[in-house]
């Protein structure tokens, strides 16, 4: 979700205040997503490397994270759409923690789409984090290194259980991953565009969907093989 900061600047308005109509811009895109039938939306609401900000955007980012939780884990659950934070959250306050853990188990329930927040997230951070897992289960002698595939991989990262994301957005005109769901990608169908994030609606999906629709994907088979299938 790129975009909200120069959105700001080009109205000569704080970088604040582009964060804010940010979490508004996720809002509608959240339950465009549900309506339109998507079972797993993950946003990209804060790397690990967004430490390196200026302190005075970092603070406000986590008050706003904060209050934007509390705010919507009650339309979330209305909506039927479950909420879940990935990510590593020690270095968060623990009001934030809290308030992260409170949210979750609001709309641990609910049945409809899975929405993903991650936060403190980067995928290299992500793999470690499997690796780690990984290890101390060989140590304990849970598992050999042939136990060691992709399914295992897989099961040890923060999004263990949830499929593979078949399309990739991002906004505000940058073409780069950033660090994002690294080994989760692998096959997702990329897209980008100069639409910046605050400005990303429900045309701009549509589009992005359609998009995503005339695109062939053989995960490594020829086109007769997919036409034939």
């Amino acid at each position: 979700m790129d975009g909200n900061g120069r959105w700001a600047k080009a109205r000569h308005l704080p970088r604040t205040a582009g964060h804010k109509k940010g979490v508004d811009a996720t809002r509608k895109a959240v339950e465009y997503c549900s309506n339109a039938g998507v079972e797993v939306l993950t946003v990209f609401a804060f790397s690990s490397e967004n430490w390196r900000r200026p302190e005075g955007e970092v603070s406000t980012l986590m008050e706003l994270f904060f209050s934007s939780l509390r705010r919507e884990a009650k339309r979330m659950k209305e909506k039927d759409i479950r909420m879940r934070i990935i990510g590593d959250r020690s270095r968060f306050p623990e009001k934030l923690q809290q308030e992260m853990a409170a949210t979750e188990a609001v709309t641990e329930h609910c049945g409809g789409m899975l929405f993903q927040i991650a936060a403190n997230y980067g995928g290299r951070a992500d793999l470690v984090f499997a690796m780690r897992q990984l290890g101390q289960e060989l140590l304990e002698g849970k598992l050999t290194l042939d136990d060691i595939d992709d399914e295992a991989i897989a099961a040890h990262t923060f999004t263990a259980g949830i499929p593979d994301p078949d399309l990739f957005i991002r906004t505000g005109g940058e073409q780069r991953i950033s660090n994002f769901l690294l080994w989760q990608i692998a096959y997702t169908e990329l897209y980008f565009t100069d639409v910046l994030w605050p400005d990303f609606g429900a045309r701009c999906l549509d589009e992005a969907f359609a998009d995503f629709a005339a695109r062939e994907r053989r995960f490594g088979k020829i086109s007769e093989q997919v036409r034939h299938a």
